[in-house]
């Protein structure tokens, strides 16, 4: 496959690169099948483009090229009725044509402006006849200019996400902390100076296992937890007394509301936590969450 590469890999690449539209894959039959996938890991991957079928495009849906746009046209044979009537029109409108083929003197590598060779000894067929080592080749010589266009522009992990919002990574890259975090009157706070009645109750009816503790500005000087608690109540202590001060963890850790939940997730692990309380760049309180606001919205 190596051996099959040849300047007119890096010329593709160039003309997809500096396309002021998008892609266009085009094949029929098995070819088609591969044009698909290709279509969808460009599009995934910062390359806009879609799959068009040949025989739809004789029918209307060549109007969905524009000048613009690069078409990448797969056909082992290359000589697919359909792909070259729609590609006779195309190189009329001066539209760049990259031909993915197994035959460079076929119809598809004379109408290309630049020609993928996926020209293999034999199909892994026993009969020599379905499309196996062919479909192969041009799936690999498809997912390389994709990766080799993703590692030009420098798409990142994120950019990734963007595009798959839907899935387990989108979630990961894009969810923050105030993605899921309680806000307002949902946040637990009591005072420095609140009594253990009021902390329970604080701490019961947010349901999130903990509160924090708060000076005037809004700002975290303390967490209880309701581990605290239980602790507390196995001392003799006189409990009418008791205020948020005596039992307090001071400065507890907390984080930016607008970090990356899944660094939440990492420092949860790291300190065996099951809470967080959210700052802004000020340091006031903006929130608050535990694990289960963690496992309802799947970081977890």
């Amino acid at each position: 496959m190596l051996s099959n590469l040849d300047n007119n890999f890096i010329d593709s690449l160039n003309a997809m690169l500096n396309c002021l539209g998008k892609v266009v894959v085009t094949g029929i039959g098995k070819s088609g099948h591969i044009a698909k996938k290709i279509a969808a890991t460009l599009a995934s991957t910062g390359t806009p483009a879609f799959f068009m079928h040949p025989a739809e495009a004789l029918h209307g849906d060549l109007g969905m090229i524009n000048d613009n746009d690069v078409v990448l046209a797969l056909s082992y044979s290359g000589e697919v009725a359909e792909l070259s009537s729609i590609l006779s029109i195309l190189k009329r409108r001066h539209i760049v044509i990259i031909g993915m083929t197994g035959s460079k003197t076929s119809s598809l590598a004379k109408i290309s402006n630049y020609t993928l060779d996926i020209n293999v000894v034999k199909e892994a067929c026993p009969l020599n006849l379905a499309p196996t080592s062919s479909t192969t080749a041009a799936l690999v010589l498809g997912d390389a200019l994709a990766i080799c266009l993703l590692t030009i522009k420098g798409f990142k992990e994120k950019d990734f996400a963007m595009s798959h919002p839907g899935g387990s990574l989108g979630r990961k890259l894009l969810t923050t902390n105030q993605d899921i975090m309680h806000i307002g009157n949902a946040i637990p706070k009591v005072k420095t100076n609140s009594k253990i009645k009021d902390i329970v109750i604080e701490i019961s009816e947010k349901g999130l296992g903990f509160t924090s503790v708060i000076d005037e500005q809004e700002k975290v000087i303390g967490i209880i937890t309701d581990g605290d608690l239980r602790r507390v109540m196995d001392k003799e202590i006189d409990f009418k007394n008791i205020i948020a001060a005596n039992i307090m963890t001071k400065s507890p850790k907390v984080i930016n509301a607008k970090e990356l939940a899944v660094k939440t997730v990492e420092l949860m692990e790291q300190f065996k936590i099951t809470g967080f309380l959210c700052v802004d760049n000020d340091s006031k309180l903006v929130g608050a969450f535990n694990l289960h606001d963690l496992f309802r919205a799947k970081l977890l």
